[in-house]
Parts: structure tokens; C-alpha cells; sequence
């Protein structure tokens, strides 16, 4: 006596050996889609809940986080509307000081007004153009002052003109495929990733969470990391994520490297002797001063009042060409602001012992810059004193 085998009649009948338990409809996988996205776009939301963010007074963004610009949007998100950020590279940041060293610090000390440190270490104007265009939009329609880096202009190299590949900080900050940067070489992928990481907040928030908790990798990277010894130790595979420690977030960690008991603060004349030469590039060529004035532009859509400070750079360290190259590029800068109507001043050359290096001052050089701005017509002009 044989069995026979039922066959299916109808679509509600079971399949028998059927791979999933469960069927989606077309309807219901939209359904699906519709709220995994959701709940990415609310994670980064619900994180701020729980991730403590109490910044100390005359915070910056920490060294180690430079390239967190999920933080830098939420740091400058919460300032009051009466704080004045104030944007640049290293020079604003402040290279060789503590966070209450900065320019950001004595400016809020001289006129009484708030000034917010933010600036990131290790910008140029190309990288400062895409951090002002992709997460600056929480900075529209208030003050800023605006820092003008002349170095970046100073040599073919720095302005990104040659073709050969340079290793660049802040890579996901440059334009991805257009306009063309003939040093930065990534594959298709690389640069795909970098494009959608900083016009989607989930992904920004996945990195926030790498660079701040896994030493900057991946999950799986961070777990299956070694200790270095042989052999070797995997002590992360069996951590928990809440004991993970991180980055300090809301305060500076002292640093041997910066600060007035830093071996680093010095004047540039106690390692260095002899005049320098350096090859500045023409305006009309400079990609960087290009990038500026796309910046200075942009920010001016957004309904900033906006005010640029030029420099100042170490004109002492400077040969004699050198200096008049640099007088000359600087005076097309102040010519191109004054057309466009942009409030600018160019501060005072400083004392050379007040400078670090060629762009950078000192603590004592902040303070005195920040003394000469707050006199300047047009800052107080600008300010509205």
C-alpha cells in the first residue's frame, strides 16, 4: 500500500518544505524598509540621551576626534544664539595652547562678548569649505569670524597643485568626484562611502561612535584587534560595550604637547635660525584660495554676519622675496573681500617672539591678537559696540 503525497491546491495551502517561515508582500517589505530606516535616522537622536555632552567653558573638540564631524554639529548645534563661533584650522584651534589659550578664549575675555572655539586641527580651506557645506548648516544666519590661513597658498604643494598622491587630513571633507584634486587618489568605493557618510547622519553617528569608542575602527575591527605582544592577546573580544571607555567628550585631557608647560611652547626662533623661503603660488591658480572664497560665499547665503581676520602670519621667519610674495597675496585677498562686501581686518604684524612656527602664535600672541582685534572699527562695527 503506497502513500500518496498531498499536493498543494490553493495559495493558502503550506508549502511543504518551504525555505522561510515567513512570506513578506510587497506591501509589507515596504513596510520593513520604511521603518529600519526610520529607526537608523532615530538612533543618532536617541544617542544624544544618553551619551553625556557637557562641554567645559572655552571647549574645543578634542585632538583625537578631529575627524568627528558628527560631535563638531552637535557641539556647535547647542551654542546660544549670542555665541560668536569662530571657524579656521590649527591657528583657531590652537596648536601649541591649552583650550583656555586660544583666540576664541581672550576675544570672549577682551569685549565680553562669547566666542566659541570651532576650529579642528589639521584643516585647510578645501577640507574647511566641505566642513562649512556639509555639516555647517547648523551654523546659518548668526555671527562668525572667520580665520584666512595665508600658509595654505605658500607652496605649490600645500595648495594641492602637483599630481602626485599626498596623504591628506580630513579626506572625506574634499570634494569626492567633482571638482577634480589631482593628489587625492581612493578607489571608487572609498570615495562613494566618503560622499554618503556626510549627507547621511546614521553613517556620520557610525563614525562618531568608531572614533570615539573603538580606537577608530570598526566593530569587528576593534573586536578581533591584538595586543601587540607574541603571542599575541585579544583583550576585546570578551568586553562588554559599557565598558568601553572612549574619549573624554566635554573636556580637554591635559597635554604634555600643548600649554604653557609644553617643551613645544616656544618661540620659532629657539630651534630654528635663518630666514625661509617659501614658493607662493599665483591667486589666480591657488586652489585653496578658490576653496576660500567658495566658503566666504556660502556662509554669506546662509545669512552669517561674517567678518574674515587675515592671518597674521610670521613675517620674521620670512626671506626678503618671500615676505613681498606674501604682501602681495595678501593684498589680492583684502582686495577680493572689499569687493564682495565682506567685513575683514589684517591684524598687526606680532612680536616674532609671540610665534610658534609660521602661522601659529603663541599663548601671549592670542592674547595680543585678540587685544588689537577688539579695537579694530570694523570688528567693533561688526560686533555692534
Amino acid at each position: 500500500m503506497t502513500q500518496e503525497t498531498k499536493q498543494p491546491n490553493s495559495d493558502s495551502d503550506e508549502v511543504p518544505y518551504g525555505a522561510n517561515a515567513v512570506r513578506l508582500s510587497g506591501w509589507q517589505w515596504l513596510w520593513t524598509l520604511g521603518f529600519s530606516l526610520g529607526l537608523a535616522w532615530l538612533l543618532p537622536v536617541v544617542w544624544t540621551e544618553f551619551e553625556a555632552f557637557d562641554p567645559v567653558p572655552h571647549y574645543r573638540m578634542p585632538y583625537e576626534l578631529s575627524e568627528d564631524y558628527w560631535l563638531y554639529e552637535r557641539w556647535i548645534g547647542q551654542l546660544p544664539p549670542e555665541t560668536i563661533p569662530v571657524i579656521g584650522d590649527s591657528v583657531v584651534w590652537g596648536e601649541y595652547t591649552a583650550h583656555n589659550g586660544t583666540l576664541s578664549h581672550f576675544l570672549s575675555n577682551t569685549t565680553g562678548m562669547p566666542f566659541a572655539n570651532a576650529g579642528i586641527n589639521g584643516l585647510y580651506p578645501l577640507a574647511l569649505w566641505g566642513l562649512a557645506e556639509h555639516h555647517g548648516g547648523v551654523l546659518a544666519n548668526r555671527r562668525v569670524l572667520l580665520h584666512c590661513n595665508l600658509l595654505w597658498m605658500s607652496d605649490p604643494e600645500a595648495d594641492m597643485q602637483f599630481d602626485k598622491e599626498q596623504t591628506l587630513n580630513h579626506p572625506g571633507l574634499v570634494p569626492q568626484f567633482a571638482p577634480h584634486v589631482p593628489c587625492y587618489r581612493a578607489d571608487a568605493d572609498t570615495r562613494l562611502s566618503r560622499a554618503l557618510e556626510r549627507r547621511l547622519e546614521p553613517l556620520s553617528w557610525v563614525r562618531h561612535l568608531q572614533q570615539t569608542y573603538f580606537g577608530q575602527k570598526s566593530l569587528p575591527e576593534w573586536t578581533l584587534a591584538d595586543d601587540g605582544n607574541h603571542p599575541p592577546a585579544y583583550p576585546n573580544t570578551y568586553r562588554l560595550l559599557p565598558g568601553v571607555g572612549g574619549v573624554r567628550l566635554s573636556a580637554e585631557a591635559t597635554s604634555p604637547d600643548r600649554g604653557l608647560a609644553s617643551a613645544r611652547h616656544e618661540p620659532w626662533s629657539a630651534n630654528q635660525s635663518g630666514k625661509v623661503n617659501m614658493e607662493w603660488v599665483t591667486p589666480e591658480s591657488s586652489r585653496q584660495w578658490q576653496a576660500f572664497r567658495h566658503l566666504a560665499e556660502r556662509l554669506q547665503g546662509r545669512g552669517n554676519k561674517l567678518l574674515v581676520v587675515v592671518g597674521p602670519l610670521n613675517e620674521h621667519m620670512m626671506n626678503e622675496a618671500t615676505r613681498a610674495k606674501h604682501q602681495g597675496f595678501r593684498t589680492t585677498v583684502a582686495a577680493w573681500l572689499d569687493n564682495n562686501r565682506i567685513r575683514f581686518v589684517v591684524p598687526e604684524l606680532l612680536p616674532s617672539e609671540e610665534f610658534a612656527d609660521a602661522s601659529h602664535p603663541l599663548t601671549k600672541g592670542y592674547e595680543r591678537l585678540a587685544k588689537r582685534l577688539a579695537v579694530e572699527p570694523v570688528f567693533r562695527t561688526w560686533l555692534g559696540q
